[in-house]
């Protein structure tokens, strides 16, 4: 790494061990990606008592060259009450992770494939305060939940409705969810409300 990592806490006590676990999981993320440019971490207590989730916030920036950027922002919203903090770095460095491995495939020409072959679903509902959204399958129709940590190849934030997308899906509590979400197609039109039809096809749907 060309710039050493940096680790930054805010309202919460810097400890031997928590500091020694993220610095950890940077050095695995370098056997990902060995020509990342920086690491900045942020791990801050965003909430003294929320009604549900952590209490702890976790953000991480990455520069890799050619101006590339990850950034993630981690903060469990539900789920279990108060998971530990030692969790909840390792969910946002599993999200930094599927981030970076999206991203450098992409940079190595790993991924050669026509972009409106693979598109399988289509964004029809972002909630970018609470860091989730909607697809809908295009061959079926059917809506599928997702999380901003399922997003692959570029940050939850860059994403708009219409983007079209291929994924992978589970069987969640709530429902189907896609457990990863990479872009395919960065067109986007907001007016997007259902499943084309044959004669109302996505942007750059052949």
């Amino acid at each position: 790494m060309q710039i050493p990592p940096e680790i930054t806490y805010r309202n919460i006590t810097k400890t031997e061990a928590i500091d020694s676990l993220i610095r950890e999981k940077i050095a695995k993320l370098e056997k990902f990606c060995n020509y990342m440019n920086s690491c900045h971490v942020v791990v801050e207590k965003a909430h003294e008592n929320p009604e549900s989730g952590s209490p702890h916030r976790i953000s991480i920036d990455i520069t890799i060259p050619h101006g590339r950027e990850i950034a993630v922002g981690y903060n469990p919203d539900k789920g279990k009450q108060y998971p530990p903090l030692e969790a909840v770095i390792r969910d946002a460095f599993e999200a930094a992770r599927r981030q970076l491995v999206g991203l450098t495939t992409e940079q190595q020409g790993e991924v050669k494939t026509h972009p409106e072959q693979e598109m399988g679903a289509v964004i029809t509902k972002l909630f970018s305060e609470q860091g989730y959204g909607f697809l809908k399958e295009i061959s079926t129709g059917k809506e599928v939940y997702f999380h901003r940590n399922s997003v692959t190849n570029q940050s939850f934030e860059q994403l708009e409705v219409g983007n079209g997308v291929r994924f992978k899906e589970t069987e969640g509590e709530m429902g189907p969810q896609a457990t990863t979400v990479q872009v395919v197609d960065k067109q986007s039109s907001p007016r997007i409300e259902s499943v084309p039809s044959a004669a109302e096809k996505p942007l750059g749907w052949n």
